[in-house]
């Protein structure tokens, strides 16, 4: 396998994705690329705690990430890689061209942001984003577990709330 999953999930690393999506996915790698923890060894250090010891982290920036996405990709492991909001992924995509598939994976309610799915609040420009993506060429899927069937851009946008 390699890098092959790119998630938008503002919870970064956590349970759900180590245990829910590591283990099913033999992950070997996660890759979290967000400007401010790439800068912050102390946060670091939170998030691989959360890691078991088989698994390897990155702490990347959006610029690193995209100099090194290559590398990530020859990796024979299979890795994921993790933004923390639809906007560092989407300076992520631009920055580096060959992204084909992203996932929402997460992005929990505050005000201002209306349900979509159980696990997908949006905000007006946040759908705008997510389109914005589609029309460069990016299948965008919401999932919030790999049991689960990825839903498509438009059904995400259409959502009631409890998918």
């Amino acid at each position: 396998m390699t890098l092959e999953l790119f998630r938008i999930d503002d919870r970064l690393i956590h349970g759900q994705v180590v245990v829910g999506w590591g283990q099913p996915c033999a992950l070997g790698f996660l890759v979290l690329v967000d400007d401010e923890v790439a800068g912050s060894e102390w946060e670091q250090e939170l998030y691989r705690m959360g890691v078991p010891p088989e698994m390897d982290v990155y702490f990347d920036s959006v610029a690193g990430a995209a100099r090194r996405l290559e590398g990530y990709r020859a990796d024979r492991r299979t890795g994921m890689l993790l933004t923390g909001d639809i906007g560092t992924m989407r300076r992520l995509v631009a920055a580096a061209p060959g992204i084909r598939a992203v996932m929402v994976g997460g992005i929990h309610h505050k005000p201002g942001r209306e349900a979509r799915l159980r696990y997908v609040f949006l905000t007006a420009d946040e759908e705008d984003q997510l389109r914005a993506l589609a029309a460069d060429g990016v299948a965008v899927t919401a999932q919030d577990v790999p049991q689960a069937a990825a839903l498509p851009l438009e059904e995400l946008l259409r959502g009631d709330g409890t998918g």
